[in-house]
């Protein structure tokens, strides 16, 4: 039987066919006097088991260790542990279907998105602050600390991520606390074009100091002019005006919380 053959008595192809023939998952026939192998029943069972274990999610590297025993006594514990990551995939994909379900229900997906539900909706109460209602907000300000706060959720550990929400649920908690968010946007969208010595920079850092959730400043003396790179990022995004203002707020919430 020569290569094609074997390989169309299995439904492969002659290159998957040498492809374990250099692995050393199928064995190399016999060559006839003029070169070509020849391949016998043998290797048509072996190789027929080599694709059912593929077609089951076995990866190679599993079907070399199966293939090895000639017992098979091995080949159970192989599936056992196949089924189990199977249905963690089957977990793990139900649970991300469910999270795309409830972001489509929730209509119009924010431009941050996609986010938690329970972002999305602390983006609501953003909009309502920033006084938008045609869906973006109409402040620049609030548009950046959305893109904060995504930013925020995607890189923080679960635990801090529920912090975080907690803690923003509690600063918009009232239609008092989403006055103070929105007249804190606006004094800092007056600071666009404006240096770091403007005098209207200190009402400003008291308006925004006023809805910062105490509960996530550091637990050590905030250090707003930290040598982190970060942070120094963070700053440049502004206008100065604008990046001393959050300095000095960050300063009075965190002598607050003290």
């Amino acid at each position: 039987m020569r290569i094609g053959e074997l390989a169309d008595a299995v439904g492969v192809t002659t290159r998957t066919v040498r492809h374990y023939h250099h692995l050393g998952l199928l064995p190399e026939p016999e060559r006839l006097p003029n070169g070509y192998r020849s391949y016998t029943l043998r290797h048509v069972v072996v190789l027929a088991r080599i694709r059912r274990l593929t077609e089951l999610g076995l990866g190679l590297a599993e079907v070399r260790d199966v293939l090895a025993d000639e017992a098979g006594k091995d080949l159970a514990e192989v599936l056992e542990e196949l089924d189990a990551d199977l249905a963690r995939q089957e977990d793990a994909i139900r649970e991300r279907r469910a999270r795309l379900r409830t972001l489509l229900d929730a209509g119009e997906l924010p431009d941050e998105g996609p986010v938690s539900p329970e972002l999305g909706a602390l983006f609501a109460d953003l909009e309502h602050a920033s006084g938008s209602a045609a869906g973006a907000p109409a402040s620049p300000m609030a548009a950046r600390d959305r893109e904060m706060l995504a930013l925020l959720e995607t890189t923080a550990a679960p635990q801090d991520r529920e912090r975080l929400l907690g803690a923003l649920r509690g600063a918009l908690d009232s239609p008092e606390a989403v006055a103070r968010a929105h007249r804190a946007y606006a004094l800092l969208d007056d600071l666009a074009d404006a240096d770091s010595g403007d005098p209207r920079v200190a009402e400003a850092a008291r308006a925004l100091a006023d809805c910062l959730p105490v509960e996530l400043l550091p637990a050590d003396e905030v250090v707003p002019d930290s040598h982190d790179s970060f942070l120094r990022a963070f700053y440049a995004d502004f206008a100065p005006a604008q990046a001393e203002a959050i300095r000095q707020a960050m300063r009075i919430a965190g002598r607050g919380r003290r």
